[in-house]
């Protein structure tokens, strides 16, 4: 009996000098953990973390050191599950600091896009180190990120009041201003962003926006020109500027900048790739190159069936083909667009054609009734005729304007073809007034009379 108690005891105290040694062993071997990871042993760091882990399963701080091994050695995924290990089950004190966990640990979840999860600990950061900017500036992000604006406005700008000089927040709180319209608190954010910040290029997008929307054309290319030094901006920077080019008729230039931001993107489905193309088209048929501006159509269609009128703008285009009085009338140069307008004014109408100019617009001619050769024909009436191959319906300006031209230049009656047709206020306008406004399908019947040969 004796025997068996002191035999009992014995396996007792074995046990306790056991626990004890363990208990002063771990710490050590924690600290060879930390030793290892600072002279970049990650490796090594890992199977010593792993080895106490086996044994002490309890030891939380063993997991975050795991998972910083883990991390240095690029291995972010093992690290996320080591601190969510961590997250659920670790009381912090000096061998596991909260602070420095859960920045790290908000950093890993915005990595494997877990945004809801980033949230939570960057506004716990908040609370735990209220006078550091970057935890306002990184949940503010992540709420605009998740379309949540006003509530990233109000923590950016707290982000601001604790550290005035954060190029970076005042050029996001720049852009939520932008979207909401408030335009001039917007520029001045930006401006800030980029006086305190230079090379914060992304403000010199929103900056050529706000230019662009002001009509200063030339800043506003400025502006998109350093924009494009920022790759997340340099292809909507680029398709940007060229709309500026193609507002001052500049189609050259536009067409570079545009040629540029397509072969950015290599699989060629990016929204922002098929504004391109369809910007590129809309120089091309500016500039009376239809075959080149249906090939920019059919690649946006190829990726997105319902892009804007593309589906309109091939069937229109698929029309022509067939009518190839039309098509010349649209693609012709400007000598060959003279002609055409010379003989329809001649043999579909039955005007001589005094005198035919190539203008902006395509071409004006002042003609009288009579026969060519009839020296008494500049005695009749006299009509002002304007051709247009413009892609837009014509508005009601072009009406007034050769009402105006038209009483100058003492004609009786005017004539406005239109391949593109004219928009509503047009026609009202055009009512009652000396002036016929001629659309695409009575265009096509004359084009068709005029295109016929001499009996």
């Amino acid at each position: 009996m004796m025997i068996a108690l002191s035999v009992a005891i014995l396996i007792i105290i074995a046990g306790l000098l056991a626990l004890v040694i363990r208990l002063v062993a771990m710490p050590k071997k924690l600290d060879t953990v930390k030793k290892l990871l600072k002279q970049g042993k990650n490796q090594a760091a890992a199977k010593l973390a792993k080895q106490i882990v086996a044994k002490d399963p309890q030891n939380y701080a063993v997991p975050y050191y795991l998972g910083k091994a883990y991390l240095a050695d690029n291995r972010g995924e093992l690290a996320l599950i080591e601190f969510k290990t961590v997250n659920e089950h670790a009381l912090f004190d000096s061998s596991l600091p909260e602070i420095p966990f859960r920045k790290e640990f908000a950093s890993l979840l915005v990595k494997y896009k877990q945004t809801e999860a980033a949230l939570k600990e960057y506004l716990l950061l908040t609370k735990l180190d209220p006078t550091c900017s970057d935890n306002y500036f990184n949940a503010a992000k992540l709420y605009e990120k998740t379309n949540r604006k006003d509530l990233a406005l109000s923590i950016y700008k707290k982000c601001i009041a604790l550290n005035p000089k954060n190029a970076k927040a005042h050029a996001s709180l720049g852009y939520i201003l932008f979207q909401a319209k408030q335009i001039n608190e917007a520029k001045r954010e930006l401006d800030l962003a980029i006086h305190l910040n230079p090379e914060e290029y992304s403000c010199y997008y929103y900056l050529g926006k706000i230019l662009k929307d002001a009509k200063d054309f030339g800043g506003a290319v400025k502006a998109f020109d350093k924009a494009q030094r920022d790759s997340e901006f340099k292809q909507k920077a680029l398709i940007e500027r060229s709309t500026c080019y193609m507002i001052a008729n500049r189609l050259d230039n536009a067409q570079i900048d545009l040629q540029r931001a397509i072969e950015l993107d290599k699989t060629g489905t990016k929204n922002d790739t098929l504004y391109a193309r369809y910007f590129l088209a809309a120089c091309y048929e500016k500039n009376r190159k239809i075959d080149k501006a249906i090939e920019q159509w059919e690649s946006i269609f190829k990726v997105n069936r319902s892009f804007r009128d593309v589906s309109a703008k091939l069937s229109e285009y698929k029309a022509l083909e067939a009518n190839d009085n039309l098509k010349d009338y649209l693609t012709s140069s400007d000598a060959e667009f003279i002609e055409i307008c010379k003989n329809t004014t001649k043999k579909a109408l039955g005007f001589n054609a005094v005198q035919a100019d190539s203008k902006k617009f395509g071409v004006q001619i002042i003609a009288t009734e009579g026969k060519d050769g009839d020296w008494m024909s500049v005695r009749k009436q006299s009509f002002l005729l304007r051709f247009y191959r413009d892609v837009e319906p014509l508005e009601d300006a072009p009406v007034r304007d050769i009402l105006e031209s038209a009483k100058s230049s003492n004609c009786t009656k005017s004539y406005i073809f239109a391949s593109s047709g004219f928009t509503r206020t047009a026609i009202a306008f055009a009512e009652n007034r000396p002036v016929e406004l001629v659309g695409k399908e009575k265009l096509q019947q004359l084009l068709e009379i005029a295109a016929k040969p001499d009996k």
